[in-house]
């Protein structure tokens, strides 16, 4: 199988996918140059099925191909990435979940993508475009350059009429090929994971799903599938047909229409998916297209297509099989469910720098984790360390590398923040002033007083990121409610020692009245109160200090917002204000 090994070195996986598919490109084309005027252009495919929501799964289907892409155009060849809309695909199921949709759709069961209504309220003309519309509009803001080609435009128009003659006319080789696989069981699989059904849903793109490999009945093996003249359904069971004349009658099960028509003029029905597949490598030339984990059993669509291209005159291309890519902070992915993560719903909570990092720096044989929970926090913390090693040049080579594919393209840089300050301290900010960008601005700009913000707009668009995040993936029990009035029976409880903490916090507080300042304050008064100095390190203090810390951090979140944990005590003591603080710690 002409798949491209994957090391499990820590290595710029995209780099020696470039290499590999650049030496393939020179193969193919002995003594032809990959860049100049006239010169062959290096194909790379993916494949999507607007079946439902085009989720994060469905993605790498399209970021693995767009960054080896990337890397060959940076080196000055020319390429040509193709997404391949399924959109001539039979409608399968009514996915759960999608506003504007109910059980009537299950009449149009059968039918192509294109021949099922958009959901109501959609302003797209059918089902499959409303679905693609908001993948393209994600790629665009991904930075993801590429060719799209409508199957339904491909068939409809005639464009594979050679080929499904073709195919016809070596039936008989083709089914010979199929049935080696069609009795044959798969081995047990070595699974990364458990992989569980949602999961295995979550692989469906690029027609994968059906593995539908033709239709054998008493008039023999047929690889193509009519739409139905009366009911539009593939139902439909092919019952004769002549190389000759070309002629091809089929009866469809559904309705119980049946005609006879000249294949060499029709133009309303398509190859099974895995004899379409192939006969695509081979009319656009695809040099390199991953496929998902399904893959990989013997029959599967890709393994069975190496063998069948040769028919269509072609070759397989090379390419990694991907892994699964998995959720926290949210339900499995799956087509068939509704709340489905799609890359929109990524892009609303993150910057598309930090989406494309994740997809660049894990090998597509690793499967990841896009964070929807708390984590993304932790994520955004891991991307700033590695921005500011990249700047000072101290990332090493293969995160460097991952870096410049996330921020930048071969036709530019990516709009970024231009002040990117954390991602927890904005969302901390967004939480405690609920949409009031006047008190987000006054609290930013106290961050470094020294260079405060001249304007909300310079921590845009990851403002806005951290925002949407508040508003749209944490409880409402989780979120910050700062109270009104001081807690009265609790400050009249504090002993002596608590009282000489809140003391020391507040006469503190104007002198160190920024983030730095008040986080070196609040971790410091235990110190103090311990004996030692404010400035003392880890290294240097009893255990019982964090213990101390603790209890002192639990205290103030109580005061302040009457929980015993919150957004980071600086930043939220910078967002109450100090005349608030003051009355809320009993000054």
């Amino acid at each position: 199988m002409p798949i491209v090994a994957q090391s499990t070195e820590t290595t710029d996986w995209v780099s020696r996918f470039a290499d590999e598919v650049i030496e393939e490109s020179e193969r193919r084309a002995p003594g032809a140059k990959t860049s100049g005027a006239g010169a062959p252009v290096v194909v790379v495919a993916s494949g999507l099925s607007p079946s439902g929501p085009i989720h994060l799964g469905n993605l790498r289907e399209v970021m693995t191909p767009h960054l080896v892409a990337d890397e060959i155009r940076r080196r000055g060849h020319q390429v040509r990435h193709l997404i391949s809309w399924d959109d001539y695909d039979r409608y399968r199921k009514v996915p759960a979940g999608v506003p504007g949709v109910d059980e009537s759709w299950a009449e149009h069961i059968g039918k192509p993508l294109t021949s099922v209504p958009a959901p109501k309220g959609s302003p797209h003309p059918n089902w499959a475009e409303h679905f693609k519309a908001a993948m393209v509009e994600s790629l665009a803001e991904l930075g993801v350059e590429f060719d799209g080609i409508s199957q339904t435009r491909q068939y409809t128009s005639g464009a594979y009429r050679e080929q499904i003659l073709h195919a016809m006319k070596h039936r008989g080789d083709i089914d010979a090929i199929l049935a080696q696989y069609r009795t044959k069981k798969a081995p047990a699989k070595q699974q990364q994971k458990p992989v569980d059904e949602a999961e295995l849903e979550a692989a469906e793109g690029s027609g994968a799903a059906a593995e539908d490999d033709g239709s054998s009945g008493s008039a023999g093996y047929f690889p193509y599938k009519p739409y139905c003249g009366n009911c539009e359904k593939d139902l439909t069971t092919v019952t004769s047909y002549d190389d000759d004349s070309t002629e091809l009658t089929y009866s469809c099960t559904a309705c119980g229409f049946s005609e006879t028509v000249r294949l060499s003029e029709f133009n309303r029905g398509k190859l099974v998916w895995k004899v379409d597949w192939p006969m695509r490598w081979a009319y656009e030339g695809v040099i390199f297209e991953p496929s998902g984990v399904d893959h990989s059993s013997p029959g599967s669509s890709f393994q069975v297509g190496g063998q069948i291209v040769g028919i269509f005159g072609g070759k397989q291309p090379i390419g990694p099989m991907y892994a699964f890519v998995g959720i926290s902070g949210m339900a499995k992915m799956s087509s068939s469910k509704g709340g489905v993560p799609t890359p929109a719903d990524a892009l609303k909570i993150m910057e598309p720098q930090l989406l494309r990092w994740l997809y660049a720096r894990r090998r597509p044989n690793q499967s990841f984790k896009i964070a929807f929970d708390q984590e993304i926090q932790r994520l955004y913390d891991e991307w700033d360390r590695l921005d500011a090693k990249v700047a000072d040049g101290s990332a090493l080579p293969a995160d460097a590398a991952a870096h410049s594919r996330a921020v930048r393209t071969a036709s530019g840089e990516l709009p970024r923040t231009p002040r990117p300050l954390p991602y927890r301290t904005l969302a901390s900010v967004a939480d405690i002033t609920a949409g009031h960008e006047d008190q987000a601005l006054r609290i930013l700009s106290d961050l470094d007083p020294a260079n405060p913000l001249g304007s909300l707009d310079e921590a845009r668009p990851r403002y806005d990121k951290a925002e949407a995040w508040i508003n749209t993936h944490v409880p409402a029990d989780q979120r910050t409610i700062v109270r009104d009035e001081p807690d009265a029976e609790l400050l009249k409880s504090l002993d002596e020692q608590a009282q000489q903490s809140l003391r020391l916090l507040l006469d503190g507080l104007a002198a160190n009245w920024s983030l730095d300042g008040l986080t070196h304050l609040v971790y410091g008064v235990p110190k103090v109160q311990a004996g030692f100095s404010a400035d003392a390190t880890p290294k240097e203090l009893p255990p019982e200090i964090k213990t101390a810390q603790r209890s002192f951090f639990a205290l103030l979140y109580q005061l302040l917002v009457s929980r015993d944990t919150g957004p980071r005590l600086p930043t939220l003591l910078l967002a109450v204000g100090q005349e608030r603080v003051r009355a809320l710690l009993g000054d």
